[in-house]
């Protein structure tokens, strides 16, 4: 079955394995994917990631982070901007996710970077998803 949005499969496999409080999900590999993966893994939202290579494009798992009560670490996660609306914004106009308890994912001329590191960098790109 072919993928329209592979960032949105990826925000809703985590969300699904979240639900259903699975330890680790796997979700098809690309190079967008592992750098989302890696920037939610430096903000705590998950436990770690790891690439499998095999003959095709390759299995990311992704180790799901919870709390000691047993609730997943992501309270949220949404994508910001689809292919048929892309959302972008400027380095001065950069959202504050959850008055900036969140985190906000950027595709910038620098790569893949979050809310926090555009601003202190004075950069802006396209939104892609936001999380808390």
């Amino acid at each position: 079955m072919a993928v329209t949005d592979p960032v949105a499969d990826l925000l809703t496999r985590i969300r699904n394995g979240q639900m259903a409080k699975k330890d680790v999900v796997q979700i098809p590999a690309s190079k967008l994917k592992i750098g989302i993966v890696h920037l939610l893994k430096n903000e705590g939202f998950i436990r770690g990631y790891k690439c499998i290579r095999d003959d095709k494009q390759g299995i990311l798992k992704v180790a799901l982070n919870y709390n000691e009560s047993g609730e997943g670490v992501i309270r949220k996660i949404k994508r910001e901007s689809s292919p048929g609306l892309r959302v972008y914004k400027k380095s001065d106009d950069l959202p504050y996710v959850k008055n900036g308890y969140g985190s906000g994912v950027y595709s910038t001329s620098r790569g893949l970077m979050t809310d926090h590191q555009c601003r202190k960098e004075k950069v802006g790109g396209e939104y892609l998803l936001s999380i808390f």
